[in-house]
């Protein structure tokens, strides 16, 4: 493969990676309404991401970051023409960190209730519009011959979208799920467990119903065999997860659903490659070929990520494996 092409690969890695480890955090931030029964119930939820949700973000700023190094032309495109859902994403973030900071800065009980509903707000909004944007990709843009967004709001707000939007939203919500259940004790523990159980066949039909409209959609591309695998690598991650939380084999279950997300991922980036952004008009869209850096600037960038990049993940690896014991209510002191 040319550079352009490993650098495709690489920044699809990174959007696969923020998926599936920011998507459980989402997850958890929307079972803190509805799901956690009272303020330590929420308290535990929140306790379980703590640690890890800020460096969970760090793979989207990099996957951003590493589209605007090897693919200007994409970054300009997509982001000028996603400038509104965007601004929207952003807000929603800073909104749900202040959240998780503010909280518990006063001990009143309307205090804490708007705070939750930043926090849910915080974690729906995203996990919907990164969907819509993701899946925007795949269903491409109107552009004009200097590759400008030449459409509206209409262009990119569309049935397909939507349920893309709607399917990140479900499996981040199964993902949290599987995530409290696998990082707390008592009975919030086992109503994670049944909620998950639950969960599983509706989320596994909705994904099937987005993975098949893309495939049959997009069929036909020099990765469509990966695709197609992807496709049917969501589906049976998710039976498997289902299966693993009857026999309350928790670590199993995150395990799926963590590879379902990845396996959403490789559905959306298979089917849009050699495309980075598809026009819908008769002009020719962004490829990897026309949308990339010259060979100079990626074999720059490529030598300062082969170094940097295991580090990071080995940081976050540590993270994860410090803050690993469970905890419950029974850690939770009174206000």
């Amino acid at each position: 493969m040319d550079l352009a092409t490993v650098w495709f690969v690489l920044v699809a890695v990174l959007w696969v990676g923020y998926l599936a480890l920011e998507g459980f955090d989402f997850g958890v931030g929307m079972l803190t309404r509805g799901f956690a029964r009272g303020d330590r119930e929420r308290r535990v939820l929140i306790n379980t991401i703590g640690p890890v949700w800020d460096g969970n973000e760090v793979w989207m700023i990099t996957a951003v970051g590493a589209t605007f190094a090897a693919f200007p032309e994409w970054y300009a495109t997509a982001w000028a023409a996603y400038y509104a859902p965007l601004v929207v994403i952003l807000m929603s973030l800073i909104v749900r960190g202040l959240a998780f900071e503010y909280r518990a800065k006063h001990d009143t009980e309307r205090w804490r209730r708007w705070w939750d509903r930043a926090i849910f707000w915080g974690s729906a909004v995203p996990a919907f519009t990164w969907g819509v944007l993701l899946a925007g990709f795949v269903q491409g843009l109107p552009l004009d011959g200097r590759h400008d967004f030449t459409g509206g709001l209409a262009d990119i707000v569309t049935p397909y979208t939507m349920l893309g939007g709607a399917v990140t939203v479900v499996l981040s919500l199964l993902h949290g799920a599987h995530y409290v259940a696998l990082k707390t004790v008592g009975d919030i523990r086992l109503r994670a467990r049944a909620l998950a159980g639950r969960l599983a066949a509706p989320v596994a039909l909705l994904a099937a119903g987005f993975a098949g409209w893309t495939l049959l959609d997009r069929d036909g591309g020099p990765m469509s065999w990966l695709a197609w695998l992807g496709g049917v690598g969501l589906v049976v991650a998710l039976i498997a997860g289902r299966a693993a939380i009857v026999q309350r084999s928790e670590g199993w279950a995150f395990t799926a659903s963590f590879t379902a997300m990845v396996f959403f991922g490789v559905v959306l980036f298979a089917s849009l490659y050699p495309n980075v952004l598809p026009s819908t008009t008769d002009v020719g869209g962004l490829t990897i070929a026309n949308a990339a850096s010259s060979d100079y600037t990626l074999t720059v960038i490529t030598w300062v990520a082969v170094p940097f990049v295991p580090l990071v993940v080995a940081y976050q690896t540590w993270v994860y494996w410090m803050f690993r014991r469970r905890i419950g209510v029974q850690h939770i002191p009174s206000p």
